[in-house]
């Protein structure tokens, strides 16, 4: 049986001592990275290396992290490249703004090398258990929207809606299970996976997210106070 590919990093950070560090602690458990100290660098990168994942510093010398992030959810071809954000910015509402941009994760320095490349190896992990997950039923619709697991598209009137990865997992919960409340800590167990170290303030960011994306969304998930959320069994008409 061939081995498999190592994953693929782009690490972006301005700091070259920081990201040699980072360089050193993921090659030591077999992943392949790169380093990218601008914006443009990293741009260059993600479309020449294809890769696994990005560990996004946001203070950088001319195109700062929010925007490359942005730009790289607005593209369908990068639409569901992971993204770990790492930088000095720890406040709360530093934190949400990142999410609300698309990122998967975010760690703040100072920080230990080792817990970044643990929370990199379990960022793995939930991409491999959703897509496993996936493969098990091929598509879900919702009146005029429809989700192709295994291309792992989402569609609406025929018009493609680009998701994150977990975007996509939170849709798919909810069309799994309509009418049923998904409690925030339920989502982010199956969504995230139980080793995931942030808050449940990201199943919020992440369904207001998915209705400003698809629209017709905003009258059928539901919030259910202290709860969670649920997505109506019919759509609007």
């Amino acid at each position: 049986m061939a081995s498999q590919r190592p994953k693929k990093i782009v690490i972006v950070e301005k700091e070259r001592d920081t990201a040699r560090l980072i360089k050193h602690y993921l090659e030591e458990e077999g992943f392949h990275p790169c380093i990218a100290s601008t914006g443009d660098e990293a741009y260059d990168l993600v479309a020449s290396e294809h890769p696994d994942l990005m560990i996004l510093e946001l203070m950088l010398p001319g195109i700062n992290g929010l925007e490359i992030c942005k730009t790289i959810r607005n593209k369908p071809e990068t639409a569901l490249l992971p993204i770990m954000m790492l930088t000095e910015k720890n406040e709360e509402s530093d934190i949400i703004v990142g999410l609300e941009l698309g990122a998967d994760d975010y760690m703040t320095k100072p920080f230990s090398p080792k817990v970044l490349v643990a929370r990199v190896k379990a960022l793995f992990r939930r991409l491999e258990r959703a897509n496993n997950h996936n493969q098990k039923q091929i598509t879900l619709t919702y009146g005029p929207l429809r989700m192709d697991l295994t291309r792992r598209e989402v569609v609406v009137k025929d018009k493609e809606v680009p998701l994150t990865a977990k975007e996509f997992g939170l849709l798919e919960q909810l069309m799994r299970h309509p009418g049923r409340v998904l409690t925030r800590d339920m989502v982010l167990n199956t969504v995230w996976g139980y080793d995931y170290y942030g808050t449940t303030r990201t199943v919020d960011v992440h369904v207001r997210r998915l209705k400003l994306k698809a629209p017709l969304l905003n009258e059928t998930i539901v919030s259910v106070k202290s709860m969670g959320y649920k997505l109506t069994e019919q759509p609007a008409a």
